[in-house]
């Protein structure tokens, strides 16, 4: 990762800064993004990076000029917490659907084209478990990590021959202020596991080095993953279980 231009958004805190600082320290040159321009340059003046605040859509271009014209990795790691279900506002599943998926799309439709012309490029996904499980009392989240984590396959299959490097990061419960908003549903189904955001960037790294395409911070995923297609109606119920006791709170 010497010398390597590597951008993250929504990494004034939590999941992006623990890797914004692995990235660092593997002497990468990093652009932090966040909404919050005062947490973005925090973190940058911390690790020795560079700030560039605002809408995780729309940043490539002045990321790609922050790091002299090259962008080596880019990690899509911004992402809404959105809880309910049909009955959440068309406002809510817009922007679950405008920043957990189409920011990742619009990213990559401006990173391919240089990345395909020199044979590489990382594309790194902060999906979720709930991308390949799901997420109780929080709809818009689990069906948009389930498109984040459709489009970060296609991306992997379609690319990966061309020189194109694609991970897909999805832990459970990570100590940040999202697992906090979860409230209830969080403390049932995420906190009694959860992780520091320094566990994910090991995770990530391991798996860098290894090539490998699913990053699993926490490795019984793995498991429930298997049982969700092996044994879906017996896994539905466990979530079902866990969705009645999350009712017994609230």
């Amino acid at each position: 990762m010497h010398d390597a231009g590597v951008v993250l958004t929504g990494a004034g805190g939590g999941i992006g800064a623990a890797l914004a600082r692995r990235f660092a320290a593997e002497g990468a040159r990093v652009v932090i993004n966040d909404l919050d321009a005062d947490k973005a340059k925090a973190v940058a003046e911390e690790i020795g990076g560079t700030a560039v605040p605002g809408d995780a859509s729309g940043i490539v271009g002045d990321a790609r000029e922050a790091l002299g014209g090259r962008i080596d990795v880019y990690c899509a790691n911004a992402g809404l917490a959105s809880p309910g279900g049909p009955n959440a506002g068309e406002d809510v599943w817009a922007a679950a659907w405008d920043v957990n998926v189409m920011a990742h799309v619009r990213a990559a439709r401006e990173l391919l084209p240089e990345w395909l012309e020199r044979g590489a490029g990382r594309f790194i996904s902060t999906v979720s478990a709930a991308g390949l499980l799901t997420m109780i009392g929080a709809a818009p989240y689990s069906v948009t990590k389930h498109g984040a984590l459709a489009f970060a396959e296609w991306l992997s299959l379609t690319y990966r021959h061309r020189g194109i490097d694609v991970h897909a990061i999805c832990p459970q419960g990570v100590r940040t202020d999202m697992l906090t908003e979860a409230g209830s549903a969080g403390e049932i189904v995420l906190a009694p596991t959860a992780i520091e955001p320094e566990q994910v960037a090991d995770a990530l790294f391991d798996a860098m080095a290894e090539g490998r395409f699913l990053v699993l911070p926490h490795p019984e995923v793995a498991g429930y993953y298997e049982s969700r297609v092996t044994e879906n109606d017996r896994w539905l119920s466990g979530m079902n279980y866990l969705q009645q006791k999350w009712e017994a709170t609230r």
